[in-house]
């Protein structure tokens, strides 16, 4: 992730708070864009844009815990850190249960934060890397016949040749044939690479 990309956005209705910590995560080398609530982000957020959320919990207009929840129902894949000077467990297990990256008590330790906001990109990379894999998976799947397909499914769940003879009424021979011809495709003749491949592509599909 390049540090073009590396921007937290900061929502805190506090702007004492706020500004503290916009000169703490720019000495830090991150981009900052704040906002003085959640609302304001909403209606400012570029939706194609990539970065790391700082958000207080409690803020008129919509909470942050309330923020986390909507951004995660509607598909934003944004990191999000929350803080707050009223913390209870209740609020740190909805924050964890809403995908947060941490939950901090205020005054926030420094040292504290930034690895959290760290943390909160290498989530993002690591989704980023995911995603480019499963393209990747599915190009390769996309070169195979229907046949071929089919067979490599059954592979993923763990069937033998003989089996898959059985269930497609071919000979085991023909089915080896086939193997070997998705096996080129895929560039792989271990399973558990061809699993992997399959559960990239498509992983609500392999199953027993």
């Amino acid at each position: 992730m390049t540090a073009s990309s590396r921007t937290v956005f900061l929502i805190d209705d506090d702007e004492d708070v706020r500004n503290a910590l916009r000169l703490l995560l720019r000495t830090a080398d991150f981009a900052v864009e704040p906002f003085s609530n959640a609302v304001a982000f909403l209606e400012r957020h570029d939706r194609s844009a990539i970065g790391c959320i700082v958000a207080d919990v409690r803020m008129p207009g919509l909470s942050g815990l309330q923020l986390l929840e909507r951004l995660a129902a509607e598909g934003e894949r944004l990191s999000v850190v929350i803080i707050t000077g009223h913390g209870d467990v209740n609020a740190c297990r909805r924050a964890f249960k809403g995908g947060a990256v941490d939950f901090l008590t205020k005054p926030v330790d420094e040292q504290v934060l930034i690895e959290a906001v760290e943390a909160g990109f290498a989530r993002l990379e690591a989704r980023r890397r995911q995603a480019d894999e499963a393209d990747e998976a599915r190009t390769l799947l996309a070169r195979l016949t229907q046949r071929e397909s089919e067979i490599l499914d059954m592979v993923a769940r763990g069937w033998m040749t003989k089996e898959i003879a059985r269930a497609m009424g071919v000979s085991p021979r023909t089915v080896e044939t086939h193997r070997a011809n998705l096996a080129e495709k895929l560039g792989t003749t271990s399973i558990a690479e061809m699993v992997r491949l399959v559960l990239l592509a498509r992983p609500t599909d392999v199953s027993p």
